[in-house]
């Protein structure tokens, strides 16, 4: 594996070495703090492409706090041995001046519900960001398949909808949300969790679970929601943002359950905030 550390280098790169042999270029784009999560992607982008690029940037764009930009993790180090054993071809790892052409700006970007309701709504500008990051960066890497991870459900959302409007050549592949041993979602943000942090949030994904059992057996979607939110909300130390049904298309906010494909939640342990997500 190399690491290319500009959009300059990048290029120079693949007028050397691509040719017309080199048929599939797969594309993880990351902020770092790889886990294996994120080796996930990179496997499976190294099964189906000839060379994988995997990115690191910590967009600031992204960010509507800035503490959590301050305190995103990094740790470059593991960084290149995670991607390397993974499979990566290239780790391009450009400055947020360099991708984005000077000082880091997005442009609002309104797709509806998909933008604006639940981590849009809870996270103002911060799609706005994604939209604008990874647009230049399918710029710069120009894949032909690009590698998402499904706990970021809306993420890959709002991705996909840019990508078909913009890239349309690109495909854009979700993959499975990799837990770890007691079922947390595995996130960069977890290693500022404690111990007792841990343990406390490994009730978001066990009411997920609990949830999809209860639809499973013929219970109804609307209650089995409203159990699991007066359960989290009473749990000291957790604050729950939301929970609830949705499309994994749409994201449409709706209290019925019609067209539900996931339940998805946001909670605060400790001051770390984690996402989660379960396909009904």
């Amino acid at each position: 594996m190399i690491i290319l550390k500009s959009t300059i280098e990048l290029n120079n790169w693949f007028i050397e070495n691509l040719n017309e042999l080199v048929e599939n270029v797969g594309f993880v784009p990351t902020m770092g703090a790889l886990h294996m999560g994120h080796a996930s992607l990179i496997e499976k982008a190294s099964s189906e492409c000839q060379i994988v690029v995997v990115s690191i940037l910590v967009n600031p764009t992204q960010f509507n706090e800035k503490a959590d930009l301050q305190s995103y993790p990094r740790n470059f180090d593991n960084d290149v041995i995670v991607a390397e054993k993974a499979g990566g071809t290239i780790l391009f790892t450009p400055t947020p001046k360099d991708i984005y052409g000077g000082e880091p700006y997005a442009e609002p970007v309104d797709y509806g519900p998909i933008t604006s309701a639940f981590e849009g709504l809870s996270r103002q500008g911060h799609f706005d960001g994604v939209v604008s990051v990874v647009d230049k960066l399918f710029i710069s890497v120009k894949p032909n398949r690009a590698y998402f991870g499904s706990k970021d459900l809306q993420q890959v959302a709002v991705v996909e909808r840019m990508s078909n409007e913009r890239h349309p050549k690109i495909k854009i592949v979700s993959c499975d949300l990799i837990r770890d041993e007691n079922g947390l979602a595995l996130s960069s943000r977890n290693i500022r969790l404690s111990y007792a942090g841990i343990i406390l949030a490994q009730n978001i994904s066990k009411e997920l679970q609990t949830i999809a059992e209860r639809v499973k057996e013929g219970g109804d979607m609307i209650e089995s929601v409203e159990i699991a939110k007066k359960k989290l909300k009473n749990l000291e130390g957790l604050e729950l943002e939301y929970i609830s049904g949705v499309n994994y298309k749409t994201f449409s906010i709706s209290t019925e359950n019609r067209g539900w494909s996931h339940i998805i939640v946001a909670a605060r342990v400790e001051g770390v905030r984690l996402i989660d997500n379960i396909e009904l």
